[in-house]
């Protein structure tokens, strides 16, 4: 599946510091994909950085063709999501 980017999501990954390539890996090699609201999927994987595991929720619309990214975030708190990876 081809993914977009909305500016939103271009502006949080910029500020949060994620590498695009991680947003892209969690796209293409996702751990799990949850259904969270109407028509919105998050793309969910947890990635070892620096020795630490970090969970990344990519945040997807796929009412949109392509399929649109509205935000993304890394969170070392895994155990929160532990019943959604």
């Amino acid at each position: 599946m081809d993914f977009v980017y909305s500016k939103h999501a271009l502006i949080q990954i910029e500020l949060r510091n994620l590498p695009v390539s991680a947003v892209e890996d969690v796209l293409r090699n996702p751990d799990r994909i949850i259904n969270d609201v109407a028509d919105v999927l998050v793309y969910q994987k947890v990635v070892i950085e620096a020795g630490k595991s970090y969970l990344y929720r990519v945040f997807v619309n796929a009412s949109k063709t392509p399929g649109m990214v509205i935000t993304a975030y890394r969170t070392s708190k895994t155990d929160k999501y532990e019943n959604k990876i």
